[in-house]
């Protein structure tokens, strides 16, 4: 972006791992986003929610406030990050998560939440303790996806052009059409849902960034994420 607009901007959203691509934002990028977040003055909101679902253990994604205590930046200036269990603990019926970054920020987002929120049920917050105490699901559960990904990109290898992402749960495919056409018809002939990636953007400079693409989650067991894999190589075979 220019300069003008850089200067307009107050908020800056991030997504990483993103959802629906999967894709990581490297440390250096948040870095040099933070430079220019002290140049123009707002405020970086990143949602980190996935930041628990990858693949190696001995290299998970750079979060927001890690990249900036890297550079020296022990006060968090202008950074907040939100976390959930939805991903980490597969929980997202529990609506527990945390925000965390400035301080000075952190102060305003309470007051706001003071009005507009309401606590959670005390019995939400003891099971909300445990899960965040605890490590030994979390390793489990990125086993269990890394196990579903290499199924299910077997079973679709050669039919459809999808790759394994960076991090989080979804293959993010590219469609042989229309994307809402090609999800209507999976569905009509092979009754799987998926998302078609137009849904998640909005058309920006004549395009829409998620056209010609879907979303797919592997949240479901690994013989459903089979089955469901197999109908749509047999739907693929028929196009």
């Amino acid at each position: 972006m220019d300069t003008a607009t850089w200067q307009r901007c107050q908020l800056l959203y991030l997504c990483s791992p993103h959802n629906p691509t999967g894709a990581v934002i490297p440390e250096r990028m948040l870095v040099k986003l933070m430079e220019l977040a002290d140049r123009h003055d707002f405020v970086i909101a990143a949602d980190e929610c996935y930041s628990e679902i990858y693949f190696d253990e001995e290299n998970p994604p750079v979060g927001l406030l890690q990249a900036a205590a890297s550079a020296g930046r022990d006060d968090f200036r202008r950074c907040v990050v939100f976390h959930s269990l939805s991903k980490r603990s597969n929980a997202p019926g529990l609506r527990s998560g945390f925000v965390a970054g400035d301080a000075r920020i952190i102060d305003r987002f309470l007051r706001y939440r003071t009005y507009h929120g309401c606590a959670m049920p005390p019995h939400h917050q003891v099971a909300s303790r445990l899960a965040w105490e605890e490590e030994a699901h979390v390793r489990e559960s990125r086993s269990e996806y890394q196990q579903k990904f290499d199924t299910v990109l077997e079973t679709l290898g050669g039919c459809l052009d999808v790759e394994k992402p960076e991090a989080g749960f979804y293959l993010w495919a590219r469609t042989p059409g229309p994307d809402e056409a090609f999800t209507r018809d999976l569905f009509a002939r092979q009754n799987i849902t998926v998302l078609p990636g137009s849904y998640l953007s909005r058309e920006s400079g004549g395009t829409n960034p998620g056209a010609g693409r879907i979303r797919m989650a592997l949240v479901a067991p690994m013989d459903e994420c089979l089955d469901a894999a197999k109908r749509i190589r047999t739907f693929m075979n028929t196009l």
